[in-house]
């Protein structure tokens, strides 16, 4: 079905709903020595996504996109019910993108006994626990509990995770090595706005003030990387929350620069992988951002 060598616009993008089917689609061309990429995603798909699929079509010859909004790492069931699902906008997108296959399970495909929870617990590590795990107990069980099924449905040689979700894909690599899984994960860097403000599928409830108030978190992060060599990290963090601080309808959760390993915050630029993080909600809707320092 697939000419490698054709252009995007000639590419036929199959849709998926079942895990059988997936694995009848895949096996193949995996026999053909084909490379298989996944990009997973929840939908209300945007540039980031795609820069996600452009990125997979250069490492691999098959290219994957899942679109399920995974229910069990929901901590607040109105988060999920109103969680954006515009799914002939997604379709439309990956089929420009010139991506092989969108596989969109039921949420009984991925779980037959939903909303009976399954037996998964994982140590993920204690920075789990940080960040977004202190704000959303029991998110990245959540997480690597639907991305391991959508490893073991597609067995991609490669996956693709954004950036912005720094956090999720440090858990998602700490799930990979202790399960000793054969896949290589692919950070890929954030993908902003014309005015900085990070590309995310929360954007859409943003009302126009909101949306201009948002944009203060990039100011605040990108402030930090600008003066890193500059000042201290107690100077940099008070600093950049005052900046954050001076628009009314944000509300802080974290401001912080941590060890990108562990995900603690550190005092001295003695570390070699260096994160400023931040959340926040803006109006009714909860954002985050970060930028690599180093």
């Amino acid at each position: 079905m697939y000419n490698l060598a054709a252009s995007k616009q000639d590419k036929i993008l199959e849709v998926i709903a079942t895990v059988a089917e997936l694995e009848s689609s895949l096996k193949p061309l995996k026999a053909k020595g084909l490379k298989i990429a996944l990009v997973p995603t929840m939908g209300a798909l945007h540039n980031g996504h795609l820069s996600l699929i452009a990125e997979a079509q250069k490492k691999a010859d098959i290219v994957v996109c899942s679109i399920f909004v995974n229910p069990t790492q929901f901590t607040d069931p109105k988060d999920l019910e109103k969680y954006p699902r515009p799914l002939e906008h997604d379709i439309k997108m990956l089929t420009e993108a010139g991506c092989n296959f969108v596989f969109m399970p039921a949420v009984k495909e991925m779980y037959p006994n939903y909303p009976t929870p399954e037996n998964w617990a994982i140590d993920l590590g204690s920075a789990e626990f940080v960040l977004e795990g202190e704000f959303r107990k029991g998110h990245y069980q959540g997480v690597t509990q639907i991305v391991f099924k959508l490893f073991d449905a597609v067995k991609p040689d490669v996956a693709f995770f954004g950036q912005k979700d720094f956090q999720q894909v440090l858990m998602i690599k700490n799930m990979v090595a202790v399960l000793n899984l054969e896949v290589q994960i692919v950070t890929c860097p954030i993908i902003r706005e014309n005015d900085g403000l990070a590309m995310s599928s929360r954007n859409i409830h943003l009302s126009e003030a909101d949306r201009a108030h948002s944009l203060v978190l990039s100011k605040a992060l990108f402030f930090i990387e600008e003066n890193y060599a500059d000042k201290s990290i107690a100077e940099l963090l008070a600093e950049a929350k005052a900046i954050v601080n001076t628009i009314t309808g944000v509300e802080l959760d974290y401001l912080t620069i941590v060890d990108g390993d562990t995900l603690l915050p550190i005092k001295e630029k003695t570390h070699k992988n260096t994160v400023a993080l931040v959340a926040a909600k803006v109006g009714e809707t909860r954002l985050i951002d970060n930028v690599i320092i180093n």
